[in-house]
């Protein structure tokens, strides 16, 4: 099962800030999470590669912004991981800084894909990136990531529970379960991919 779009998915550029970023144009969707989140699976599941992301033994590695390119209008950006990153204060401090620079000013920004381990949802971290999106009125979808650690009656008991809170308390965000080992939720990722980015698949001709 490969997506049409996201499969011709290709790295275009590593940016330390959005001064160095592509030409804002056109739409893009960032992925942003907790450094141990599966934010480099996902982006591999999601585009049918296997190294597109680098997956990382050490959490947090991804120190810069990453663009891979779909199209000549369409992006899909990796954000530097938050929370866990191994590194000193000074230079979590600069990250941060160009995090929030890119999403506070990046206008062809259209949406953004929160992941969050499924058996440790809605951390402290993640509230203040679901409170901070909501003042600036940015869609966010949230993927429950490694969905498959859990049986699927607790992990359905999980996403419920995420989004009944999420409707209560940030009513910008949508949440949704994902396992990249298994490709679980790649239809419903897909389709909001799509929507945010204002592609439409084209129709399969008729035998």
């Amino acid at each position: 099962m490969q997506h049409p779009l996201y499969q011709q998915a290709r790295f275009l550029k590593s940016a330390p800030s959005i001064k160095q970023a592509p030409p804002d144009e056109g739409w893009e969707v960032a992925f942003a999470g907790r450094s141990n989140a599966g934010k480099s699976s996902a982006l591999n599941t999601i585009t049918s590669q296997k190294s597109l992301a680098r997956v990382s033994k050490t959490p947090g590695r991804t120190q810069l912004i990453n663009f891979f390119e779909l199209d000549d209008q369409r992006r899909l950006v990796d954000l530097p991981g938050y929370g866990f990153a191994r590194v000193n204060e000074a230079m979590r401090r600069e990250w941060e800084r160009h995090l929030s620079e890119y999403i506070e000013k990046r206008e062809s920004l259209a949406g953004l894909i929160v992941l969050m381990d499924i058996r440790h949802p809605l951390t402290e971290v993640d509230e203040l990136m679901l409170g901070w999106t909501q003042g600036l009125e940015l869609p966010v979808h949230v993927l429950l990531t490694k969905a498959d650690k859990l049986k699927r009656g607790p992990a359905k008991a999980t996403v419920l529970k995420v989004q009944k809170y999420l409707q209560e308390h940030y009513p910008h965000a949508t949440a949704q379960t994902f396992s990249s080992l298994k490709r679980e939720g790649l239809v419903q990722v897909w389709a909001k991919l799509d929507k945010w980015l204002h592609y439409e698949r084209p129709a399969k001709k008729a035998d």
